[in-house]
């Protein structure tokens, strides 16, 4: 099975001179296509910093990092931008645009696929929104929305585009136990559908059922 992320000796340093702090420590990892991995570990351990990186937010210092078949060391900001097309991000705070309805949340994600004109885009953004169970609230602005609701517009804005991998940064920190585990089924039920592979990192102990693996960070290292 080919390895969408394969990740070897990856250190990662924050500031400069006296002041350089190391935050990654000799990481290696490989997650496989359709993969479901779930990433748990105390904060400030590196969790983030990581999902950063393998997200191609942040440049690669030193060690190997390969995603989608692409070494990221040394990827200038054009071919970070080109690796980014293919991955769905969700985030704790959700990060919908205040001024823009869940649907105009979702089209303008689309739109940055140069190849999809507007009229594609508000339908699939409609028909994605219908499957996470907000078709009625489609024209809601995030202000008029639950934070279970935000969180299923989000995840909708993630896997419109179909990505090769999502990236989840404790996607149900906010939610009451249901609306979480309603949050991850849906996430769980699309990526499988659509054959994509999901890397998530959470403190919430009762969502792991849903991981395929479970890896632990703790100060900087993978420990499993």
């Amino acid at each position: 099975m080919k390895s969408v992320i394969a990740i070897q000796n990856l250190n990662h340093y924050f500031g400069s001179g006296a002041l350089k702090k190391q935050v990654l420590f000799d990481i290696k990892l490989y997650i496989n296509s359709g993969e479901i991995v779930i990433m748990t570990g105390p904060s400030g351990s590196g969790k983030t910093t990581l999902l950063s990186l393998i997200g191609a937010l942040r440049s690669v210092q030193q060690g190997s990092l390969s995603i989608f078949n692409k070494e990221m060391n040394g990827a200038n900001e054009e071919q970070m931008v080109q690796t980014r097309r293919f991955i769905g991000y969700i985030f704790q705070a959700h990060n919908l645009l205040p001024f823009m309805t869940a649907r105009q949340n979702i089209q303008m994600s689309i739109e940055l696929h140069r190849h999809v004109n507007k009229e594609e885009a508000r339908t699939k953004s409609e028909a994605i929104l219908a499957e996470v169970g907000l078709g009625e609230r489609s024209n809601y602005y995030p202000e008029n929305l639950s934070g279970g609701q935000k969180q299923r517009v989000a995840i909708a804005r993630a896997l419109v585009s179909h990505p090769k991998l999502v990236l989840a940064d404790e996607p149900t920190a906010a939610l009451d136990k249901k609306t979480g585990r309603d949050v991850v089924n849906l996430m769980q039920r699309l990526a499988k559908e659509q054959g994509c592979t999901i890397l998530l990192v959470t403190h919430d102990n009762r969502i792991l059922d849903i991981a395929d693996r479970i890896v632990q960070m703790e100060d900087g290292r993978l420990i499993s």
